[in-house]
């Protein structure tokens, strides 16, 4: 029996480490670049680091990173000047870009668009309003140099506060028991693809075992709630103007009008915010604009917001 038991963990591990290899060759795990915090409070990624940012349990998407020296992802580095014309993209994942080459992203498709200018794309995921206007505010004179700034804002995930403070659940990631279970791309890959989501669950209801579970009923969300969180969001959003600035002259939003309350959208076109709506010419296109598995747009999705944001700046 105990040469039994012991045959059995030797082929089990024999086993891991075959799959870890095979993770590892065919590239089927993801690379996770580490962030951190610089000394403005500015939360991104560490510089010069490249990997592979890959998506689904047949590597449904498979692209390229390469984080320059200001910690961003991009193919080119951030130099303004005074003499040369630049456009700065700010926001989350969208303009990040894990998802698509860092060498063909919007940032890149803008430039083939729009003839002598650079383009920097300050896209890190997670970013919200309060993170974007704290990055601009911190790197004042970098961003005076720039001609014009599109900040990414959707109004249901951007305003859930009114002023800055560096976000530590995604600085747990960086703890060093995260960073060793990050290096064995086996448990990066399962975790990924969703296999380890139950053993989860059951842990969770192994732990709860027992205990008496306190059933909560369910609020029900009235129009009265939806306006009262609206109003919220708009008084964070004033806060954020208030406390780190905003020119009106240079600056832009890039939103959907769509999924964007009325009542925002007046408060912007009352108060003279400049925005570039994305909703009709997505929503015009013929071809899907985003990815298969998850919202994020795909190569055709990019080039609309390509081409929509190189028409503002021609104009």
């Amino acid at each position: 029996m105990k040469k039994l038991f012991l045959k059995t963990a030797l082929y089990a591990i024999l086993i891991l480490i075959a799959l870890e290899v095979i993770v590892r060759v065919f590239h089927l795990a993801k690379d996770n670049p580490s962030r951190f915090v610089d000394k403005y409070k500015v939360e991104k990624w560490m510089p010069n680091q490249e990997g592979y940012s890959v998506t689904g349990n047949r590597r449904q998407n498979f692209s390229k990173f390469y984080i320059n020296k200001s910690g961003y992802n991009s193919y080119r580095e951030f130099t303004p000047s005074k003499e040369e014309v630049e456009v700065a993209l700010v926001g989350d994942s969208f303009i990040e870009g894990f998802h698509q080459n860092y060498y063909n992203s919007i940032g890149k498709k803008i430039e083939n668009r729009v003839t002598d200018i650079e383009v920097y794309e300050y896209g890190y995921a997670g970013y919200d309003l309060a993170d974007q206007l704290h990055l601009i505010s911190a790197y004042k004179e970098t961003f005076d140099k720039i001609d014009y700034v599109v900040l990414g804002l959707k109004f249901e995930n951007d305003l859930f506060r009114g002023e800055y403070q560096v976000v530590q659940d995604r600085m747990h990631l960086e703890s060093p028991l995260y960073k060793k279970a990050r290096e064995i791309k086996l448990l990066v890959y399962t975790q990924n693809i969703g296999i380890l989501e139950p053993l989860w669950k059951l842990a969770g209801k192994l732990a709860s075992f027992g205990k008496k579970q306190k059933l909560v009923p369910e609020k029900v969300v009235t129009k009265e709630d939806i306006e009262a969180r609206h109003l919220t969001y708009i008084k964070n959003f004033k806060s954020l103007i208030d406390k780190y600035g905003y020119d009106k002259e240079r600056f832009v939003f890039l939103l959907d009008a769509k999924i964007t309350p009325k009542l925002f959208l007046d408060y912007l076109h009352d108060n003279n915010f400049k925005y570039i709506d994305m909703y009709k010419p997505l929503s015009a296109s013929k071809l899907p604009t985003t990815l298969i598995y998850d919202r994020h747009w795909n190569n055709h999705g990019r080039e609309i917001i390509a081409e929509l944001i190189a028409d503002y700046i021609k104009q």
